[in-house]
C-alpha cells in the first residue's frame, strides 16, 4: 500500500526551538515516518543535525551541553553584535561537514534576502553555510554573504516554513510553531525587542500557515526565554507532550490518506 509522504514544518524560536527535539521524539516513538523537513532558524539548525543523522538521545544531550559561551563570538557592532563564525564552525562540526543533499532525508533551509526581501531556500550546498544564514537575527548576528546576497534569519520572512515543506512534495504536512508572542515578556535588552518585533510581524501569517498545514502543534512556550539557553529538559518535555495530543489526529491524518489513494 502506497504510503504519505510526511514533511515537518520546523519554526523559528531561539531556544524554545529545542522543543523540536521532543516534537521528533514523540513522532519517531508513535513509528510516524518524517519524510521531509523545512526549517526556519533554529528549526533549520534541529532538521539539519536530525538529517546529519544524530539519533535523538544523542541530539538530547548535545541539547543540554548547548551553552551560548560556546557560539557567541561578539564583534564590534557594525552590522551585528556575533561575527557567527563559532556558531557556524559548530554547525559544520557536528553535521560533519556534509552538504544539505548528503543528508538521510531531504532538509531544506529558508533565510531572507535583506536587500530584495525574499525567500531564500536551500537546497543543496553547505549546511554550516545554510544554517549560519537562517539563524542570524538582524542586529544580533552578522548578516551571512553568500553568492552576492546579504542573508539574515529565516524566520523575518516565513517563520513556520509550511508552504516550502509542501513544495518539496510532502503529503501531510505537520508544521510547530514555537514563537507564539508573549504577553508578559519582560523587554530588558536590545535581543528582546528584535525578537518581540520578529514575532509580533509574524502573528498573521503564522495563523494562514496553521490553516495550510494538516496539523499545527504550538507548544506553549511563552513562559522561556527565546535567547537564554537554560531550562532545555523543560522546553523539550512541552514539546513531547504537546505532540503526544496530536499522535491520534496524524494517524488519523494518514489513514484517510491512504483511503484516498
Amino acid at each position: 500500500m502506497q504510503q504519505p509522504k510526511i514533511g515537518l514544518a520546523l519554526g523559528s524560536g531561539g531556544a524554545r526551538g529545542f522543543a523540536h527535539l521532543g516534537v521528533i521524539k514523540k513522532l519517531l516513538d508513535a513509528k510516524i515516518p518524517i519524510d521531509l523537513i523545512a526549517g526556519s532558524s533554529m528549526g533549520a539548525m534541529v532538521a539539519c543535525f536530525y538529517g546529519a543523522g544524530s539519533d535523538i538521545e544523542r541530539l538530547y544531550h548535545l541539547s543540554r551541553v548547548f551553552k551560548r559561551k560556546y557560539y557567541l563570538d561578539f564583534t564590534l557592532p557594525k552590522m551585528g553584535f556575533i561575527a557567527g563564525n563559532r556558531v557556524k564552525e559548530l554547525i559544520r562540526i557536528f553535521t560533519h561537514g556534509k552538504n544539505l543533499e548528503q543528508l538521510d532525508i531531504p532538509v531544506h533551509v529558508v533565510a531572507t534576502d535583506l536587500m530584495s526581501g525574499e525567500k531564500v531556500v536551500f537546497k543543496n550546498g553547505s549546511i554550516a553555510d545554510a544554517v549560519r544564514a537562517s539563524i542570524s537575527i538582524p542586529g544580533i548576528f552578522v548578516p551571512e554573504k553568500l553568492e552576492g546576497r546579504l542573508l539574515v534569519d529565516g524566520g523575518v520572512v516565513d517563520r513556520v516554513p509550511v508552504s516550502v515543506v509542501k513544495e518539496m512534495g510532502a503529503d501531510i504536512i505537520i508544521a510547530v510553531d514555537v514563537s507564539r508572542v508573549n504577553r508578559t515578556t519582560e523587554i530588558t535588552s536590545i535581543y528582546d525587542v528584535i525578537m518581540q518585533s520578529i514575532d509580533i510581524l509574524q502573528m498573521e501569517i503564522v495563523a494562514n500557515r496553521e490553516i495550510a498545514s494538516d496539523v499545527m502543534i504550538q507548544p506553549s512556550l511563552e513562559m522561556f526565554s527565546s535567547r537564554a539557553f537554560t531550562n532545555i529538559d523543560e522546553i523539550i518535555q512541552i514539546g513531547e507532550e504537546e505532540t503526544e495530543k496530536y499522535i491520534a489526529k496524524i494517524r488519523q491524518q494518514i489513514e484517510e490518506w491512504k483511503e484516498q489513494h
